[in-house]
């Protein structure tokens, strides 16, 4: 085991995460900085409110391949023979995390991220596709129910550590299932004036098929 290219991919997989494509993107194809409107998230969602449903999307492909590519590091650190066939599984949690924690906490715009869902999405996609795809029709579902973002968001991230845990698609690591569980915790955390917001019942809907652009 090569300490220095393990410590490269966790800085590489942190410095993937940190790129702030809703900020970025905003700023060179509007002139915009989308933490100065809506929410002041820099996020997907809020680039949906302010900037359209075709900005929203480039975004949101963005971070979430932000977390699949970082995730898939792993897989070049086997290649390299850095590390063992049975330590993938657990290099793609670190590496997967490391860019969620970018998201988050991105070093190129002093440390204030977005709330890390499609990053944690793409980690997600590379771990275990099936289980993701079924954790995408739930946030769908829900946004198509309920309108909001942030339901949907909590919802299929409690989904994807119960699914593990009953088995749905075969039998998951406790790793993994620990790790799913501890994902949703983060979600909860970083939704915390979401869900202030929908006990209020003022939280902002989206509506997906009224988007202005």
């Amino acid at each position: 085991m090569n300490i220095w290219h393990i410590c490269s991919a966790i800085i590489t997989a942190y410095l993937l995460g940190s790129i702030p494509s809703a900020i970025w993107y905003g700023e060179a194809y509007f002139g915009i900085d989308v933490r100065k409107f809506g929410s002041g998230n820099a996020g997907a969602t809020n680039t949906f409110r302010i900037l359209g449903k075709r900005a929203g999307t480039i975004v949101l492909l963005i971070d979430v391949l932000k977390g699949w590519t970082a995730t898939k590091l792993a897989s070049i650190l086997f290649f390299l023979e850095v590390i063992q066939p049975s330590e993938v599984p657990t290099y793609k949690l670190i590496l997967g995390f490391a860019a969620v924690l970018g998201h988050l906490y991105p070093i190129f715009v002093r440390f204030k991220g977005g709330k890390g869902v499609a990053t944690s999405l793409g980690m997600i996609l590379a771990i275990d596709p099936l289980v993701a795809s079924v954790c995408i029709a739930i946030f769908v579902l829900v946004l198509l129910v309920s309108h909001y973002v942030s339901l949907s968001s909590i919802v299929a991230a409690f989904a994807f550590p119960m699914m593990l845990l009953l088995g749905v698609f075969g039998k998951a690591s406790t790793l993994l299932i620990v790790f799913g569980f501890f994902l949703f915790a983060v979600v909860v955390i970083t939704h915390q004036k979401n869900i202030v917001r929908l006990l209020k019942g003022n939280e902002s809907r989206v509506y997906l098929w009224r988007s202005r652009k």
